[in-house]
């Protein structure tokens, strides 16, 4: 028997054009090794490029999965049951929580490059957190996935 599908699953992928960077970044190693001949002119470039493709890997390897009454944010795992309502945040209301009006006992998964998110209360008396801000590019789809995962 195979497990059943989560109802959202979203990886915080980074954009295409920080993998131009990081391609970037080994030319400019290269660049920098060129004057001591060939073989360190390529050792830069393949090794700019692969230290750099790993910080961009792992900095948009961030998961936010729906699954088993939980939601997983990154290392983060909170029982549905704890959560409240999810609001949904367009750009700008995403970068109003991002900035003057969050609160700094908030667990924030946030990525710049993802405009709109999702703000979920956390109703747990227990937890002094008092929201979950998770960036999304697909919030309507978290907050479904929520609202379904919640207590019947």
């Amino acid at each position: 028997m195979q497990p059943s599908t989560p109802p959202f699953d979203e990886r915080l992928t980074a954009p295409r054009s920080w993998w131009l960077i990081a391609a970037l970044v080994g030319i400019a190693f290269a660049l920098m090794l060129l004057p001591l001949g060939t073989l360190p002119l390529l050792a830069g470039l393949a090794g700019g490029t692969v230290l750099s493709a790993v910080a961009v890997s792992s900095y948009g390897s961030a998961r936010i999965r729906v699954v088993a009454g939980a939601l997983v944010a990154g290392d983060a795992r909170i029982p549905v049951a704890a959560l409240g309502e999810a609001e949904v945040l367009d750009a700008e209301e995403a970068r109003a929580w991002r900035s003057h009006k969050a609160d700094t006992r908030a667990f924030m998964l946030l990525r710049s490059y993802i405009p709109t998110a999702v703000r979920v209360e956390v109703t747990d008396p227990e937890d002094p957190t008092p929201y979950v801000y998770l960036s999304t590019r697909e919030p309507q789809a978290l907050a479904a996935a929520l609202k379904a995962a919640g207590p019947a």
